[in-house]
C-alpha cells in the first residue's frame, strides 16, 4: 500500500511537471511564430521585435538564473508584463494594405494565445501537494518502520535493510515535492526551448 500511494503521488507530480515543460515548449514555438509574422509585416515592427528578443533574455534570466537579487522561479514568471507592452505597440501600427492588416491580426492573435498560455501555466502551478496528505503519509511510514524495528532481530543485515528502505521512501517523498515545483528547487523544467528561440528570432 505504501508503494502504491507513493507511486501514485510520483506519477501525479510527474504529470504536472510534464505539463509545465510542454507549456514552455509551446511558448517557444509561439515566440518564433510571432517574430516571423512581425518580420513579414515590415520594418515598422523592428522595435517590437527587439523588445521581444529582450523579453526572452529577461525571462530566462529571471526564472532560471534569478540574477541581480530578484525573485526567481514561479514568482518571476508571474511578474512578467512584457507581452502586454508589445500588444500596446502593435495596436499603434497603421496597416497600409490588406496583407499588413492580416499579418497584424495574426500577430495580435498569437500574442493573445501566448498570454493565455502563460496564465494557464501559472494557474496550473498553484496546485500543491496537500499538507495533510503528506503528514498522514509520513506518520503511516514511520509507524510501519517502528513496528518492523521492534520485532526484527538486531543485526547488521536488518539495520542495513531498514536504512535502505527509509532512504527509498524519503527519496520518493522528496521527488514528489521537487516535481511539484517545476520552476523552483533542484529539479526544474529545461530552458532549452527558450534558448533555441535565439537561433530563429530577430533575423
Amino acid at each position: 500500500m505504501t508503494a502504491l500511494v507513493l507511486g501514485l503521488l510520483v506519477s501525479s507530480a510527474k504529470s504536472s511537471f510534464d505539463a509545465t515543460s510542454a507549456g514552455i515548449v509551446q511558448a517557444g514555438a509561439r515566440i518564433i511564430m510571432f517574430d516571423r509574422v512581425l518580420a513579414n509585416y515590415g520594418p515598422e515592427t523592428k522595435e517590437v521585435r527587439a523588445q521581444l528578443r529582450d523579453s526572452v533574455v529577461t525571462m530566462i534570466d529571471r526564472i532560471w538564473l534569478g540574477n541581480k537579487g530578484r525573485a526567481g522561479g514561479l514568482r518571476a514568471f508571474e511578474m512578467g508584463t512584457e507581452i502586454g507592452a508589445m500588444q500596446g505597440k502593435l495596436r499603434e501600427l497603421r496597416p497600409q494594405n490588406g496583407e499588413q492588416q492580416q499579418l497584424l491580426s495574426q500577430a495580435l492573435q498569437i500574442s493573445s494565445d501566448f498570454a493565455q498560455g502563460r496564465w494557464i501555466l501559472i494557474e496550473q502551478m498553484q496546485s500543491k501537494l496537500p499538507i495533510p496528505l503528506l503528514v498522514v503519509l509520513v506518520l503511516w511510514v514511520a509507524i510501519l518502520f517502528v513496528s518492523f524495528a521492534m520485532f526484527a532481530p538486531r543485526n547488521g543485515t536488518v539495520l542495513t535493510a531498514l536504512l535502505i528502505c527509509a532512504l527509498s521512501v524519503s527519496s520518493a517523498i522528496g521527488l514528489v515535492l521537487e516535481l511539484n515545483r517545476p520552476l523552483d528547487g533542484i529539479i526544474r523544467v529545461s530552458d532549452a526551448p527558450l534558448r533555441k528561440v535565439f537561433e530563429f528570432i530577430g533575423k
